[in-house]
């Protein structure tokens, strides 16, 4: 970031007071009835019916439309393990987008712990007063292990969108941008770069909606995880092939579709010209890509590109879908955020995309025409539409599925 914009980031969250975020009252508080009613003797009443069934909770509290946005600050945007604390920042912005998109109320909780038992124990002693948890900026692998006890103790939405948000937006831009190159995601070759809690994510996605798993390359530092190596937690396991492979370089030889879920300038331009006709880029490394675009298009003038950036066309960017998917979840009182609501979300942006794009949108972002292409694969985070459509995909989806309290 340039000087001018440090020093306007620390002012936007200094000024007029410090954070972003803020609670506020939402029933009158004028007189003394009003008083009474929002606290002694009044408030003695929703005790006692939430007391006889604790399903009155969501009638008398803020606990239906209140997420608890959990981090122990170990991988924190591009910054690594900052710590909890200094973690804040991002979990209130979380907060902002939870309810500036999806009209959600976020408390966000700093653990001051990375030992995955005591942020699994902490959150579930707190969840009670919740109708989510938002597990967020927590490392691989540890992050697995933390989500899977706290969805099996728990009977509200625990959704880790460093893994799960990340998966559905990239998965929804490369059903498009696979149609739009006239590949199946069944048969193509796909290399994903960066084998941490969005990398493995995006990969079981992908299985999900059809990828053949033996065309997945997942890479880490060390290169292919392949069969023959030892060094493999049990969730790299999981996506180990056979082959004599070993390096990007080898893995990006035809390859039909980069992932990149890593760092900054890892993919070179031989390598770019070593991949399949027709190829899908989506280099997603913030702010710098793994390969930047203007060097990708220089390379290949058949290729699909997205990135993080929104300086660039498809932008993948998680606001298109955590807010409006706990809004569905929330609406319908779901227990969980299962596979079924995942690719719900997945198909209803992919589809959404699609239609015609309304002209505020082509307002906010400046723009004289868009419509379905290779320039627009995903849905612009300011669309209107997205409010409409996701949640209701993933509320019909979490009644079809049986994991709703709520019709």
């Amino acid at each position: 970031m340039s000087d001018d914009l440090k020093k306007a980031a620390l002012d936007y969250h200094e000024f007029p007071k410090p954070g972003k975020m803020e609670t506020s009252i939402s029933k009158p508080c004028n007189t003394q009835r009003d008083l009474s009613l929002a606290y002694t003797p009044g408030v003695a009443e929703p005790v006692r019916h939430i007391a006889d069934n604790p399903e009155n909770a969501f009638r008398y509290t803020s606990k239906g439309n209140l997420v608890a946005v959990v981090t122990d600050g170990s991988a924190v945007l591009g910054l690594g393990n900052v710590g909890a604390l200094a973690g804040k920042p991002v979990m209130e912005g979380k907060g902002v987008l939870f309810k500036k998109f999806a009209d959600i109320d976020v408390f966000d909780i700093e653990i001051d712990s990375q030992d995955p038992e005591v942020i699994i124990e902490t959150t579930r002693l707190i969840a009670g007063g919740f109708g989510g948890i938002n597990l967020e900026d927590i490392a691989a692998p540890k992050c697995f292990e933390i989500e899977k006890a706290l969805i099996e103790k728990l009977d509200i939405p625990v959704f880790h969108d460093d893994q799960h948000g990340t998966a559905i937006i990239i998965s929804a831009g490369l059903l498009n941008a696979l149609e739009l190159q006239g590949k199946k995601i069944s048969e193509v070759k796909i290399v994903c770069l960066g084998a941490g809690a969005a990398g493995i994510a995006s990969m079981r996605m992908l299985v999900s909606l059809g990828a053949n798993k033996n065309n997945l390359f997942l890479i880490d530092r060390k290169g292919i995880i392949h069969s023959e190596r030892d060094d493999l937690n049990e969730y790299k396991k999981e996506f180990a092939v056979k082959t004599s492979q070993r390096t990007l370089a080898d893995a990006m030889q035809d390859a039909d579709v980069f992932i990149g879920v890593s760092g900054p300038d890892l993919v070179n331009a031989d390598m770019l010209k070593s991949m399949a006709n027709k190829p899908v880029v989506f280099a997603l490394s913030n702010p710098d890509p793994e390969i930047s675009p203007a060097l990708a298009h220089a390379t290949r003038d058949d290729l699909i590109m997205a990135t993080g950036r929104s300086d660039y066309p498809n932008q993948v960017n998680n606001v298109l879908g955590f807010p409006f998917i706990f809004r569905g979840a929330l609406d319908v009182r779901a227990t969980c955020i299962n596979e079924a609501m995942k690719v719900a979300a997945t198909h209803a942006l992919k589809e959404l995309t699609k239609e015609p794009v309304p002209a505020e949108v082509l307002k906010a972002y400046n723009l004289d025409h868009l419509a379905f292409g290779k320039d627009y694969i995903i849905p612009k985070p300011l669309d209107p539409r997205l409010i409409d459509t996701i949640p209701a995909a993933i509320a019909k989806a979490a009644i079809d599925s049986g994991v709703a309290r709520k019709n």
